[in-house]
């Protein structure tokens, strides 16, 4: 259980070469910010920034993973029109290349590849997870970083916003259960899942609707896996809530896991299941995880 971060692999010799030459025949281009000239086209090699210019309307018009992106991250939707570049860790610069960006939105993970991407336009790398920061109030400052690059400064305040009223619509529909401890967790296999710690977005989103993550252990990228199930059984009182998808082997062998149902979440029918929220997401991320979860506990 990675984190859902870039992935590996590579591109064809022949290719490579191909490419290579193809992008420094290319020269970057600035963001277009002036009065009345059209509006920047925007390429997201990561997934936060992604869903960060989809929900400030930008026009995006290349993404990394986007059939992987509808099914884990799935809020903001995107455009039919969006093209796939193929893997986050294995981008296809062809199809970069074609999509004639005015700037691509990036995350430090990418480093290794920025000079290639900055052949064909500016990059603006951005981050939310780091360690000793806050990933809420990183997300907000991301959210209008990108959004001064690209001419839409009040939408990131509507972004914001909108984000506020979520939140704090979640924690009215949860107000009676303030205070409750909340084991945020995403399966493995039948036996090991990744723990969501205070320093995650869930965290930060358990926290605003008045909860509290009952996993207290270290974290590296704001989870800990993989971790044994037995884990659950520290904390008695606390919630369980698995964010999706669930493996299918998983799926099938829970049920019958003597181990699984002598917890005593799981004996107390305090387990509640999730449709899939981005782990590593930003403010769309933080919108939806707190309406999923009111959905589910309120």
């Amino acid at each position: 259980m990675s984190r859902c971060g870039p992935t590996s692999g590579a591109l064809l010799p022949s290719r490579r070469a191909l490419l290579a030459a193809a992008a420094g025949a290319v020269l970057p281009r600035s963001p277009a910010l002036a009065a009345g000239a059209a509006p920047p086209r925007i390429a997201a090699i990561d997934w936060a920034m992604l869903e960060t210019a989809l929900a400030l309307g930008a026009e995006v018009v290349a993404g990394a993973e986007l059939v992987l992106y509808r099914r884990l991250v799935v809020e903001p939707p995107i455009p039919d029109r969006v093209a796939d570049l193929g893997l986050r860790g294995s981008l296809n610069f062809e199809a970069l290349l074609r999509a004639a960006p005015d700037l691509i939105l990036s995350a430090p993970w990418y480093g290794r590849i920025e000079g290639q991407l900055g052949r064909i336009a500016p990059v603006l790398s951005l981050r939310i997870d780091q360690r000793g920061r806050p990933p809420y109030a990183a997300a907000i400052e991301a959210t209008r970083i990108a959004a001064a690059r690209v001419g839409r400064e009040g939408e990131a305040e509507r972004v914001v916003a909108e984000t506020e009223a979520a939140l704090a619509a979640a924690a009215q529909r949860l107000a009676s259960r303030r205070g409750e401890r909340v084991f945020v967790i995403s399966v493995g296999d039948p036996r090991h899942f990744r723990a969501f710690g205070p320093d995650s977005m869930h965290g930060a989103v358990l926290d605003r609707l008045g909860l509290a993550s009952a996993w207290t252990g270290n974290t590296r990228y704001v989870a800990q896996a993989p971790v044994d199930i037995l884990a659950l059984a520290q904390d008695p009182g606390a919630s369980i809530v698995i964010v999706g998808p669930l493996p299918p082997d998983a799926a099938r062998a829970l049920p019958q896991s003597a181990l699984w149902n002598a917890l005593p979440a799981v004996r107390e029918n305090r387990v509640r299941m999730l449709a899939p929220v981005n782990p590593f997401g930003a403010l769309p991320t933080a919108a939806r995880f707190a309406r999923l979860l009111a959905e589910a506990l309120a």
